[in-house]
């Protein structure tokens, strides 16, 4: 049974008290032309960030620069970039056009076999290949190409034909996608993001979802999916249920600290239910002793940290390391209130990736180091 994230565990937020971010700047673009956002690294079984070519591997959403940044979703292609002393090289895109089954990939998770020769990737299929019109459709794939590494030249091999992994339920997890199709209307199964289970063994998925069952329009969930012993996965309820409160727990992961699990996610503060108390956008998590649960709140009301009060919207999808290295991209800087136009957004979008936070555990308590 999914752990509920209520308004009255919202109730606990104090503003005032609350940890945050620190100001950013808006950094430098890494390519001109092209935005970058949601993003994460190769990851070995473990959860730790794999160490490739004397650096780090990662995939990000992009797209080519657009007038509207919001654009940007509707064109979004992984792309693969290596950082190494802090440099960043951009190594294309990780697909050849017309590879993957819909109109645009989305977010997910990337794992390396323990001899560092295979890539497999786990990934969200938005839309259908050669639609005319763009739809919200959100499917589950993975898929694994051969890696190798010649001094400062990374190679993977032609990625395997995508596999569906899990499919919709209808009893846990909404099948038709659209919602109102408006921004923070839209309803999830995608973010895919892998975690192998150190009490047993066993692989998961952790997945943004939708409650079909829900009376609400703000019916998100946090899903899950095991993989049995003969390769496929199995589709398994709901982990997290924020019904009535909130409509987008977004890229939700998995990691484990001491003897304890960390469930986080991102959301913002447009998709609370207007009958709640909003959080700010923000990284959420709760904590539990066993992957089973039951969950509890961090920090009582499930905001681990928020961007700062004068740069609410400054970065968003964050990711946590095993080794508390949060992650995330830098998203409108330097504005206080949602752009009124599209130049604006244009002109504060940073679309790249946001300077790198440490967090602090303990317990069920959580900080910005």
């Amino acid at each position: 049974m999914a752990c509920r994230w209520t308004a009255d565990h919202l109730a606990a937020l104090d503003p005032l008290h609350m940890a945050v971010a620190p100001v950013i700047d808006r950094p430098a673009p890494i390519l001109p032309d092209v935005d970058l956002w949601d993003y994460w690294p190769v990851q070995e079984e473990d959860g730790r960030q794999a160490d490739i070519a004397g650096g780090q591997l990662f995939i990000f959403l992009s797209a080519p620069l657009q007038p509207d940044p919001d654009a940007r979703h509707g064109l979004a292609r992984l792309r693969l970039l290596h950082r190494k002393d802090g440099a960043w090289r951009d190594l294309g895109l990780l697909f050849p056009k017309g590879f993957s089954p819909g109109s645009r990939e989305w977010s997910g998770s990337a794992v390396i076999s323990p001899a560092h020769d295979r890539v497999t990737l786990y990934y969200t299929v938005a839309g259908h290949r050669g639609e005319e019109r763009l739809s919200f459709s959100q499917r589950l794939f993975e898929t694994e190409a051969a890696l190798r590494v010649d001094g400062e030249a990374i190679v993977l091999s032609s990625w395997s034909e995508p596999r569906e992994m899990v499919v919709p339920d209808g009893e846990h997890y909404v099948r038709d996608m659209e919602g109102g199709g408006g921004i923070g209307t839209i309803k999830a199964f995608r973010d895919p993001s892998f975690f192998r289970d150190p009490a047993d063994g066993r692989d998961y998925v952790f997945f943004a979802g939708s409650n079909p069952r829900s009376t609400s329009n703000w019916n998100g969930n946090v899903g899950a999916a095991r993989r049995e012993t003969d390769g496929r996965w199995t589709l398994l309820p709901p982990v997290i249920d924020a019904e009535g409160v909130n409509n987008e727990l977004e890229r939700p992961h998995v990691l484990v600290r001491g003897s304890l699990y960390y469930m986080f996610w991102s959301t913002q503060k447009k998709v609370f239910a207007p009958d709640v108390q909003a959080g700010p956008n923000g990284l959420y998590g709760m904590v539990a002793d066993r992957l089973a649960g039951p969950w509890r709140p961090i920090n009582g009301s499930g905001l681990v940290f928020a961007n700062p009060p004068e740069a609410p919207f400054q970065s968003y999808s964050w990711f946590v390391l095993p080794d508390l290295t949060v992650q995330s991209f830098a998203d409108m800087v330097g504005l206080t209130e949602p752009p009124v136009d599209a130049a604006q957004a244009r002109a504060h979008f940073g679309g790249m990736p946001s300077p790198e936070l440490i967090l602090r555990l303990e317990g069920d308590r959580a900080f910005v180091a």
